[in-house]
């Protein structure tokens, strides 16, 4: 915090921004998993797959704005439409032992004057969670986000009483910010939604502990960790 002429606290003033690389689908290239630009014919059956079977509750579209589908066909439906956007812009994680995409994520509410962006509409399939394809596909577009596209910024909201998202945002190294009561109204029921962020100059020891974390000497021949991912 600075202070102007007239003795006011203001804040720090901020170089120029560059003029902000839009996130544009680049594939996103990692040790155990790819992240590619959606397509529903590429990635479509295999994501449908990936819950069709695994989670006929439809857990995993509890707090997400659309599912669970019926069929292939609603569920292609709505994917082709996904693939049209510019924003959200989605990538389908495509772990690397099976090739198949498994889940999703995506960028949106890219905002280039302030150097800000969102990671959101992100859903994992029973066989991704809690697996280092999982967490890499994080740490993925976190990279990305601040090492490719510059921004200052990068937030992670979710639905208040999703306690495996904000536990995850945790996890992640994001700061709680607070709840923005009765944000939306989502599949006819209230949503108080948690904010979460991380700005760029937290991102190099976030970044060389997800480095430390994914590498392969902290696995066993299962898969499974040796150490905990820690952020903070």
């Amino acid at each position: 915090m600075t202070k102007d002429m007239n003795s006011r606290p203001v804040g720090t003033k901020v170089d120029p921004l560059p003029a902000g690389t839009k996130p544009d689908g680049r594939p996103l290239f990692g040790r155990y998993v790819l992240l590619e630009h959606l397509s529903a014919a590429k990635h479509g059956r295999d994501l449908y797959a990936s819950f069709a079977q695994s989670d006929p509750e439809g857990d995993i579209w509890t707090y997400m704005g659309y599912g669970p589908f019926d069929d292939w066909e609603q569920f292609l439906a709505w994917l082709e439409a996904r693939e049209a956007n510019s924003d959200p812009l989605f990538y389908a994680y495509v772990p690397k032992y099976s090739g198949k995409a498994s889940g999703m994520g995506a960028f949106m509410r890219f905002d280039a004057s302030n150097g800000v962006i969102e990671m959101g509409h992100i859903w994992l399939s029973p066989r991704l969670q809690r697996t280092r394809e999982a967490t890499e596909s994080i740490y993925l577009m976190m990279r990305h986000a601040f090492e490719d596209l510059g921004v200052r910024r990068l937030e992670w909201k979710c639905d208040a009483l999703n306690a495996a998202s904000r536990r995850a945002a945790q996890r992640f190294g994001f700061a709680f910010e607070g709840i923005f009561r009765q944000h939306y109204i989502v599949k006819g029921r209230n949503r108080d939604t948690a904010w979460y962020s991380m700005i760029d100059k937290e991102w190099d020891p976030v970044r060389q502990a997800f480095d430390k974390w994914l590498d392969a000497a902290n696995f066993d021949a299962a898969g499974k960790q040796k150490a905990t991912l820690r952020t903070k």
